[in-house]
């Protein structure tokens, strides 16, 4: 058997004569015939399966199911109303989602998230870091804006800024040091990095093998700061705990990279905002290096 529903309405009149003990005074405060209101209260107890008010020549008086019920009566209007403010507070929440690589969502975007939400407070910004290879192709699905690494001269969107890649150890790694096979950390298949580190060790006849493979940055760095590998990251996202390596340590030359923004088609205002933000923020001079 179902159980019986209380009804806001009903709830609301209830409220009203246990507050002014009468259904003439109730029924003004809530604009309806006194008829009306009875009949509220009326199915109000056939649904609770009690009387709530006792009635008298001195007025009306809640009974001990009426006093039990006023409770629960109060919070759940409370709730109905906490719940209806919510949902029309997010009508006027706006959420722009960003795809980016995991290096520039740790160090370069969230100072720039904190000046855009000091003045767009009312914009609520999702970030996804990763592999930004297959990203693009997402926009409007899964992201309204997309910031990718790309060959230089290729990928769309628009160009922000230019990357070198380099090698990179630890600060402990010996100079010069060539190991008959050198262990490199590097990310998953589909990282630009990963296939021109793989390339350009090839092409130089250099002994490799992979030791290690992350999506993170934070990880690759953690092995690569022990000593366990080298790495290649962005010269500009340079991990402090980390020394550039050059031609002097037997490695090849690194190709540089395109760090480009994408926009979904019909872009809503607030992502169009975010968007602007950021091209203006990484394109900058002296941003990053």
């Amino acid at each position: 058997m179902t159980a019986p529903v209380l009804d806001p309405d009903l709830l609301k009149a209830f409220l009203a004569v246990s507050k002014h003990h009468s259904f003439t005074r109730a029924a003004a405060t809530l604009n309806r015939t006194q008829s009306a209101v009875s009949i509220q209260i009326r199915r109000l107890e056939q649904r609770v399966g009690t009387k709530l008010f006792q009635r008298s020549r001195a007025g009306v008086a809640l009974t001990a199911a009426g006093d039990q019920l006023l409770i629960y009566a109060r919070r759940l209007l409370d709730l109905n109303a906490e719940a209806l403010d919510a949902l029309r507070a997010r009508k006027y929440e706006t959420v722009v989602r960003l795809g980016v690589m995991d290096d520039y969502g740790t160090i370069v975007i969230p100072p720039l998230l904190a000046r855009f939400a000091q003045n767009h407070p009312e914009i609520q910004v999702e970030i996804e870091t990763g592999l930004t290879a297959t990203m693009p192709a997402r926009l409007g699905d899964a992201y309204d804006l997309v910031i990718a690494m790309h060959p230089k001269g290729r990928g769309g969107g628009e160009l922000l800024r230019n990357e070198q890649a380099v090698w990179a150890a630890a600060e402990s790694y010996p100079a010069g040091m060539r190991h008959d096979v050198l262990p490199v950390a590097l990310y998953p298949p589909g990282c630009l990095f990963r296939q021109w580190a793989a390339d350009a060790l090839d092409a130089a006849g250099r002994p490799w093998r992979l030791a290690f493979v992350s999506r993170t940055l934070a990880a690759v760095e953690a092995i690569a700061a022990q000593g366990l590998a080298i790495t290649v990251v962005k010269a500009c996202t340079l991990p402090s705990r980390l020394r550039v390596l050059s031609l002097r340590d037997g490695l090849p030359p690194l190709p540089s990279a395109d760090i480009r923004l994408h926009r979904a088609r019909d872009l809503s205002r607030p992502a169009a905002l975010l968007a602007d933000h950021l091209q203006r923020g990484i394109s900058a001079p002296g941003t990053l290096c």
